[in-house]
């Protein structure tokens, strides 16, 4: 009697998809980094207060690179993850704009990460508080990103809907109402708009996190 021994089956990823999972994996990355970096900075800089001062004022002083930095990152971070979303759009009912407009939020972050924000509200101590032109550019960069994501968020949230994804759909309207609600508040300038528009990033980024994990579960 002979016994036949067979190798176990192994488990392969063809090259395409693991590109596309990795790429997914950014958008995981990217909520979680930013965060954590800027309340690191938020909670040991001198004269920074989390209750009037927006994340983005940061970017200044001697240590402002960090924040700088850190927009960047997390800028090419969300637009890979948009690459991502766009190949992965056989198991995602995500259409064609919702990446675009991903890609377009990742771009505002970076472009805001090189265009330094105007110092203001006391901060940093002893600044100049002067309108600049890399000031603006930085407001107009933010500006367009956002509104990139509030717009993936309602055309995702469209989406969702067709494909019978009630719950994601539901969450997808509310991030992006909720995002452009604090985005408008902070417009306005004043310091009392600032921790609703830390509530609405925080919103904004643990959506995209879910929206990257449940995407990358289904590749």
């Amino acid at each position: 009697m002979t016994t036949t021994i067979t190798a176990p089956a192994t488990r392969s990823c063809d090259p395409a998809t693991a590109v596309t999972r990795s790429l997914l994996g950014w958008g995981a990355v990217a909520g979680p980094f930013y965060l954590a970096v800027s309340m690191a900075q938020a909670l040991s800089r001198d004269g920074f207060d989390l209750s009037r001062h927006p994340w983005s004022l940061l970017e200044n002083g001697s240590l402002g690179w960090i924040q700088s930095a850190n927009f960047v990152l997390t800028g090419a971070m969300v637009a890979a993850f948009a690459v991502g979303l766009a190949r992965a759009g056989r198991v995602q009912p995500v259409g064609r704009w919702a990446p675009r407009l991903l890609a377009l939020y990742g771009a505002g972050l970076a472009a805001a990460g090189v265009f330094t924000a105007d110092p203001m509200a006391g901060f940093p101590v002893g600044a100049e508080q002067t309108p600049t032109w890399h000031g603006a550019l930085h407001l107009a960069a933010g500006g367009i990103g956002f509104l990139g994501m509030v717009a993936a968020c309602l055309v995702l949230g469209r989406r969702f809907a067709a494909a019978g994804r009630r719950g994601w759909a539901l969450a997808s309207r509310v991030t992006g109402i909720a995002f452009l609600a604090a985005f408008a508040g902070i417009t306005t300038g004043s310091t009392a708009a600032t921790l609703p528009f830390v509530a609405g990033v925080v919103l904004s980024f643990g959506w995209l996190t879910a929206l990257a994990v449940d995407t990358y579960r289904n590749v």
